[in-house]
């Protein structure tokens, strides 16, 4: 009954850490967008409106395609992390870092307009933080079937009798 309810449990928190890990994506992304943007913001300030709403209309949507893009990649390492109850935080962020990678290969490109999708670094640090968001919230704990907190008994010592 303990297994079965381990096995239900992953079926809730992969999903969220995926999301987490998403939502973490996104962030790192959008930090490096404004960075990007603010010298342009600060020369003219009547942009400011203009880059608010914008950031609020480009959030959702760069989250939904980062959403769907690394889904694929990130899948795979998922269910090698759950079937092998592999728990350390490297795995995950290594994961989250070729997923966004693979993701950016395959469905961005890079034009040279200087946005921060088209820079590598901002590509691996965006993988850095899904990777750790969905450690936090699903890697460690992976696999069903390994307890996560329980211990083994000590063996016993047999008892010697003079």
């Amino acid at each position: 009954m303990e297994n079965l309810i381990r096995f239900l449990m992953r079926f809730i928190l992969v999903p969220l850490g995926y999301c987490a890990a998403s939502i973490a994506a996104t962030s790192v992304v959008l930090i490096g967008w404004w960075q990007v943007a603010q010298p342009t913001v600060s020369a003219r300030p009547e942009y400011e409106v203009a880059e608010l709403v914008g950031l609020v209309i480009a959030a959702p949507v760069l989250f939904m395609l980062m959403f769907a893009s690394f889904l694929l990649p990130a899948s795979i390492g998922i269910l090698i992390s759950e079937a092998f109850a592999i728990r350390a935080w490297i795995f995950h962020v290594l994961n989250g870092i070729v997923s966004v990678w693979s993701g950016w290969q395959l469905f961005g490109n890079d034009n040279g307009s200087g946005v921060p999708l088209d820079q590598p670094l901002v590509v691996i640090a965006a993988g850095i933080a899904g990777g750790f968001a969905y450690w936090a919230v699903a890697g460690f704990s992976a696999g069903f079937y390994k307890p996560i907190f329980r211990r083994d008994p000590p063996p016993t010592v047999p008892a010697t009798t003079p």
